[in-house]
């Protein structure tokens, strides 16, 4: 059994080395140090039958790991190991994505991923927003395309999709230089090129940093696009990652479309172009205020209106529909919070960052402590029943 007190070397070491940078909005560039660390990351999972390099990893997961089966789930046709997942955004071209489960995930989502590999939006295009744990970013979906993904998940000889020890998602964006009307093309590109490598996949219809592609929300245009895709041989589980910005009208379309279309979920939520009471907060790197910056806000500021959109979604989908909860979810308590309210599976991605390896085994054991207050067999129970955290 790994230690539940949560990765006491590996949390304490990111802390001491990175904690003093993570406190500040200045400094070390945020995007930077992302991709410092998934060049390592990258290096590891290429390496990861060496002998000093599977030593380093099996010492990494006995601390990370939290395996209980009272956390296991299967759903639209996947074995979960537990409900918490990473992120799509972080590993955009998944090169770790052969060794996110020894880092305690049960599920990692790769991309965005486009069709056209695109470099993004001009730098800097992700800053810290220290003091509220929260990120600004208007990296515009920079990711080296579809094909080269596929190589690189390829290099790395995964197990295929159903025998893998953590499951991996896929998020599919809409090329730049695509318009709206070719979009559903622009998918199902990418999609028929990497549906062998995944077990499921995401239409990412929410981000607020390529410009008109929140418009696919829309019912018309989410249809189309869905009914494209669904046409295709081999189609894996398909969900739908959605805006925190949408009205409830539009929340209640998507869960329509998601019934009568046979899509596995919904992904709740992006980023939000709310700034929720931080329009005067000013970025330290360009000395603009919030309300005058371009780009999508995550963190802990969009914990309320996530758990608000996914428990519309819940009352208006039922029970039936996965839902999966994102944004906002930095603690043990925020991620009950959301499975308490519907969400069968939960990703994290600004918390992880700001708190470290240390969170996700710190929820797993946090979640199986609940399981046991509230007399639950299985965290299958725990989803939608609206149980306070004790």
């Amino acid at each position: 059994m790994a230690n539940p007190a949560g990765a006491t070397n590996t949390g304490a070491l990111y802390q001491r080395l990175l904690g003093p940078l993570l406190s500040r909005d200045e400094g070390a560039d945020a995007e930077q140090l992302s991709q410092l660390t998934l060049t390592a990351l990258g290096q590891a999972s290429l390496r990861r039958t060496w002998p000093i390099v599977s030593g380093a990893l099996a010492g990494l997961a006995a601390e990370l790991q939290h395996p209980d089966p009272r956390l296991e789930q299967s759903l639209f046709g996947c074995r979960f190991a537990n409900p918490v997942g990473l992120a799509a955004g972080f590993d955009k071209n998944g090169v770790a994505a052969a060794i996110w489960h020894l880092f305690g995930f049960g599920f990692a989502e790769v991309g965005t991923v486009t069709w056209h590999g695109q470099p993004g939006n001009p730098r800097p295009r992700l800053f810290r927003l220290a003091a509220e744990r929260a990120a600004l970013n208007r990296m515009g979906f920079n990711n080296d395309g579809a094909q080269v993904l596929r190589r690189t998940l390829e290099r790395q000889q995964l197990p295929p999709p159903g025998r893998r020890p953590a499951v991996l998602g896929i998020n599919l964006g809409k090329s730049k230089l695509t318009s709206l009307e070719l979009a559903p093309d622009d998918y199902a590109s990418s999609l028929e090129l990497l549906a062998p490598l995944a077990d499921y996949a995401v239409i990412n219809v929410s981000s607020p940093n390529t410009p008109g592609l929140r418009e696919l929300q829309e019912e018309t245009l989410l249809r189309r696009l869905v009914e494209r895709l669904r046409r295709l041989p081999a189609c894996p589980p398909l969900l739908v990652k959605i805006a925190p910005d949408l009205e409830d009208d539009a929340i209640d379309a998507i869960a329509r479309i998601a019934y009568e279309e046979g899509l596995a979920g919904v992904i709740a939520v992006n980023t939000s172009l709310n700034r929720f009471g931080l329009e005067q907060r000013r970025l330290a790197q360009t000395g603009r205020t919030l309300a005058q910056e371009a780009g999508g806000l995550s963190g802990a500021p969009l914990r309320a209106r996530a758990l608000e959109v996914l428990r519309r979604l819940r009352a208006t989908a039922g029970p039936a529909l996965p839902l999966i909860g994102v944004g906002g979810i930095d603690s043990p308590e925020s991620a009950w919070e959301r499975i308490a309210a519907g969400a069968s599976l939960v990703q994290v991605y600004t918390g992880w960052i700001y708190s470290g390896p240390a969170l996700v085994p710190q929820i797993l054991a946090g979640l199986a402590c609940q399981l046991e207050r509230h007399g639950l067999a299985h965290i299958g129970a725990a989803v939608g029943s609206g149980l306070a955290w004790r």
